[in-house]
């Protein structure tokens, strides 16, 4: 599940960039309310999400410990 939450997070992180380069171009009332409505809420959910996948590989890591 690292894997998941590191590909995740690079992703997020270039999608992050990508859109600050886009900001050169398309920088008005618009592209701020796209900013605000998606961009922003999808890093508060990409964080969400980061953290209950640590949260379930804890979970699943202690479940296999307990089973051995």
């Amino acid at each position: 599940m690292t894997g998941s939450n590191n590909r995740l997070s690079g992703l997020t992180k270039q999608l992050r960039a990508e859109w600050e380069q886009t900001k050169q171009y398309w920088n008005d009332a618009k592209s701020q309310e796209f900013e605000q409505r998606f961009l922003n809420e999808l890093n508060a959910c990409v964080n969400q999400t980061i953290a209950n996948i640590d949260t379930l590989e804890r979970v699943i890591t202690k479940v296999r410990h307990d089973c051995e």
